[in-house]
Order: C-alpha cells, then structure tokens, then sequence
C-alpha cells in the first residue's frame, strides 16, 4: 500500500550523510492513491526509530499523513452509509404509512357499504313485515265478514223456520235428498 511503497535510504556503513538530492527526492514522491472503500485498509507497521535523521521523519510524516486520509476516506464512507440508511428507512417509513392510510381508506370504505346493506336489509325487512301484517289484516277482515254472513245467514234460517212453523209449510227446497 502507500505506506510500504515509501523507499527508505540504506543506510550506509560510511560515515557520509546521504547527499541532498536523494532526500529532496524522497519528499517529492506523491502518495498513490488510495485503495477502493471495499479493501481492508493494513495495520500500519510499527515505526522503528533509525539514525537516518529527517529521512526517517519524512517517512514517519508520510504515514501519519496517509494513515490520516485513509481515517478521513473511511469516516466519509460510513457517513455516506449511514445517510443512505437513514434516507431508506425514511423512505420505507413513508411507504409504511401510506399503505397503512390506504388500507384504513379501504376498509372505511367497506364499513360504510356493509351499513348501507344493512340499512337496505332493515328497509326490506320492514316492508316484507308490513305486507306479513296487511295481509293478516286482510285475512281477519275477510274471517269477520264470513262469519258475519254465517251469522246472518243462520239468522235468516232461524227466522224462516220461525215462519215455516208458524204457517206449517215445508220449504220448497229441503236439504236434497230427505224429500225424495
């Protein structure tokens, strides 16, 4: 990774410092860049402390400085994550609730048809009990004036057998077969 790929000076068994170019070269090398968020970033090695003096520094600030963007990458990555969470369960949350309120508009709807059947069958129920009783009306009308006419028609052969016997005539037409 940008950390390993850093060249470090051999350190040489003269007693020389290393010449300037080298080190000014060293600074000048740019970091790659960095991995994609799906790897795993490598623990950094642990830092040994050389005689090598600001070459060993400029490593040194090297790491730190990558370890610190690598930190920053992987903080950004987790806060997009969460945002993108965050704006699914808002959304999810939404689809929740409008289903919710469709499924009570439904269902309202229902309870408001079922009340008007029920109303319709009370109706219905009404007018069927009500022809139920004008017919039983009609039926004891016609009972009353049938036996008002056996009434009358009893009196009337109480009152001509009255007569009959009175005068002592027989009836022209009596009751079919005794007379023959």
């Amino acid at each position: 990774m940008g950390v390993e790929e850093v060249k470090k000076p051999e350190m040489e068994s003269s007693s020389e410092p290393a010449p300037l170019k080298d080190v000014e070269q060293e600074k000048s090398v740019i970091p790659p860049p960095p991995p994609p968020p799906s790897e795993k970033v490598a623990e950094p090695l642990p830092i040994e402390k050389k005689s090598g003096g600001s070459v060993d520094r400029d490593a040194v600030l090297g790491r730190i400085e990558t370890d610190k963007k690598m930190s920053l990458i992987k903080a950004w990555e987790e806060s997009e994550k969460t945002k993108a969470e965050n704006k699914a369960q808002k959304k999810m949350a939404s689809i929740a609730a409008w289903e919710n309120s469709k499924n009570a508009a439904v269902e309202a709807q229902l309870k408001k048809i079922e009340e008007q059947l029920e109303e319709k069958k009370a109706k219905y129920a009404e007018k069927m009990k009500n022809k139920v009783a004008m017919v039983h009306k009609e039926a004891e009308e016609k009972r009353a004036m049938v036996e008002v006419k056996l009434r009358e028609d009893q009196l009337k052969a109480e009152e001509m057998a009255v007569k009959y016997r009175a005068t002592g005539h027989v009836p022209k037409k009596v009751l079919g077969c005794f007379g023959c």
